[in-house]
């Protein structure tokens, strides 16, 4: 299914630009026969397929396909989808002008399902905001649910140019820099009250409150997944995670000392955030761990784990480091699957026999 959907995309966008770059200068009667054999067979499709179709590529070759044929003409203005990636421009002018058309060409009645955007280069940051704010006030009264930015210059960590997201709509929201050097920079804050999926990577976020009832996502009272991942945490506290609902947690390359407080959270996984404490998670049924050397420090009990995956390279062979993981794995006992690397056993292994 999924190789015929990328075969169609291919030969929409084929399709697009052959007619696109031929009109004018086709004089053969042979080419325009085959054009409009392949303008019916692609216009015979019916609208929410061509709909699905046309949300799988950025909205530069959506747009392209109007080209195809008078029922394609318009076709592109109610897809619900709107990708639109700075890297297809050449200048801010021609993007600036590109996204200006999208959004006053769209179908007005349509909502939008999703919104992404990148922004990598060299572009500035007014330009940015210009058109984030820009974008973000059609889609969010288009009631978009689902949001994507991807943004960063080579090189260099990048302050992000809004400050502040409010919806009332938006359920998933994704913050993407390009890596540890092009990272997010950003004081944000949200009011997301629809949103249930939050994912960062490569942001930089900064957490200054005192106030640990407070917390960073009590803004987003509906939140139940949240992925941090290559992320770092600038604030006097460390990463303090309290929320009441949330029932999935991923924490991923992280060298902030935080504590989790969590009573809802049913999947906890932690790769590579060796000073994380799990503090309070009584409801907490699945969990996979991975460290170099350290093992996860827990403050509690889990009554209800059931499955643990946990892998520590390296581990440490003498006391008290050996200790701690001998005390780790005590604190799981009770848990039905339970799955170990090698190391870990052995680590283990010797602690209990110096100990006879």
């Amino acid at each position: 299914m999924q190789s015929n959907c990328s075969f169609l995309i291919q030969h929409i966008i084929l399709a697009a630009q052959q007619k696109d770059t031929s009109q004018g200068r086709m004089d053969s009667g042979h080419g325009k026969i085959r054009m409009k054999v392949e303008g019916d067979r692609l216009s015979s499709l019916p609208d929410d397929i061509i709909h699905k179709i046309l949300s799988f590529i950025n909205t530069k070759h959506a747009v392209q396909t109007s080209v195809l044929s008078p029922r394609w003409r318009y076709t592109w203005t109610s897809v619900p989808c709107l990708n639109i990636s700075y890297l297809s421009f050449r200048t801010q002018a021609k993007f600036s002008k590109f996204v200006t058309r999208v959004l006053s060409g769209r179908n007005n009645q349509i909502e939008l399902s999703s919104v992404e955007l990148t922004f990598h280069g060299k572009v500035c940051g007014e330009f940015v905001k210009k058109i984030l704010n820009k974008v973000l006030k059609y889609a969010f009264s288009h009631n978009v649910q689902h949001l994507d930015i991807t943004y960063g210059r080579p090189g260099k960590s990048t302050e992000f140019p809004i400050s502040h997201i409010s919806s009332q709509s938006l359920k998933h929201l994704t913050l993407f820099g390009f890596g540890h050097k092009d990272s997010i920079t950003t004081p944000f804050t949200w009011d997301l009250l629809a949103l249930t999926t939050l994912d960062l990577w490569y942001v930089t976020l900064w957490y200054d409150d005192n106030d640990k009832s407070a917390g960073l996502f009590s803004n987003c009272p509906n939140l139940k997944n949240l992925t941090v991942s290559h992320c770092h945490i600038v604030g006097p506290n460390g990463f303090y995670i309290c929320h009441p609902g949330l029932s999935n947690l991923t924490l991923e390359e992280g060298d902030t000392y935080g504590d989790v407080v969590t009573p809802q959270l049913k999947s906890l996984t932690i790769r590579n955030w060796p000073k994380m404490r799990l503090i309070s998670a009584p409801n907490l049924a699945s969990l996979h761990y991975e460290a170099d050397h350290e093992p996860l420090r827990l403050s509690s009990e889990l009554l209800h784990l059931e499955t643990v995956d946990m892998c520590i390279f390296h581990p440490y062979v003498v006391d008290p480091e050996a200790r701690k993981i001998v005390s780790l794995l005590q604190q799981l006992r009770s848990v039905k699957f339970l799955t170990l690397n090698l190391e870990l056993i052995e680590v283990s292994v010797l602690n209990v026999i110096i100990r006879i």
